[in-house]
């Protein structure tokens, strides 16, 4: 009798891109907006889905998430075997790799999954496809937040979705290196980076973060971050803005989905 062969992982392999610190903005979100659902849990179990070539981002996911649920694990799955076999010596306590893909190979469906530069090399028509089946995978009141950021993680956009689908889309940035919002939509994921032309909503949100950044112009001498608030500010009065001040000033501004979701 012969043994049956595991089955293959679901995806194709990235190029593995990563760095230290690349994905903190996404991990300080994460553990504000969903740590006490973590907390809650008797076993909460979080996914670093494609980590990449080397295990930084899941260590520190471990790190950041451990700050407000002490029980948190966090399960870094790839989908390249060798990148598998170069993290197992960062394995410890509450931190483990394992080889897949979106199957999601865990036994406990987990409270989190990340997903952070994954589908950038994808078709914008497969995207759904893969939401749904890494949402299918989520524990009730998990989290799946799927993005794309720059190399040293200043630029970052990500739309969290719950067992139910997308929810709300992030802009996140250091300030620092912005010369207006409208430089972040080289960051969009991909549901949205193709559709940032005239007649879609995300190019509509763009215009208009754009025009209140330059009518916040005088802020600029109390800093970036003072001309930043003003403009999400005014972006509230025609946009659903789902945070508030305190994500504000990490330069942040979350956005309904639904406002945002591509056209037909």
């Amino acid at each position: 009798m012969t043994s049956r062969a595991a089955p293959r992982p679901v995806g194709t392999v990235t190029r593995g891109t990563t760095n230290p610190n690349r994905l903190r903005r996404m991990d300080r979100w994460i553990a504000a907006a969903h740590g006490a659902e973590l907390r809650r849990a008797a076993d909460p179990v979080a996914v670093d889905l494609g980590y990449g070539a080397a295990p930084w981002t899941a260590v520190e996911l471990l790190q950041r998430l451990r700050t407000v649920a002490p029980r948190a694990r966090v399960v870094g799955v790839e989908i390249e075997p060798a990148r598998v076999a170069a993290a197992k010596p960062y394995e410890r306590e509450g931190l483990e790799f394992r080889h897949g893909g979106f199957e999601i190979p865990v036994p406990r469906r987990p409270l989190l999954i990340r997903a952070a530069n994954v589908l950038r090399q994808y078709d914008e028509g497969e995207v759904a496809e893969v939401w749904a089946r890494l949402c299918a995978r989520l524990a009730p009141g998990g989290l799946l937040v799927e993005g794309t950021c720059d190399e040293i993680g200043r630029r970052h956009v990500w739309v969290a979705l719950g067992p139910e689908g997308p929810r709300t889309v992030t802009f996140a940035t250091r300030l620092g290196s912005l010369d207006r919002p409208s430089d972040l939509a080289e960051r969009l994921p991909k549901a949205l980076i193709h559709r940032n032309v005239p007649g879609e909503p995300v190019h509509a949100f763009l215009r208009d973060f754009d025009r209140a950044w330059a009518a916040a112009a005088p802020y600029a001498s109390y800093g970036a971050r003072q001309r930043w608030q003003r403009a999400v500010r005014d972006l509230t009065a025609n946009w659903p803005v789902t945070d508030g001040p305190v994500r504000w000033r990490q330069g942040e501004v979350t956005v309904a989905w639904e406002a945002l979701a591509p056209r037909g």
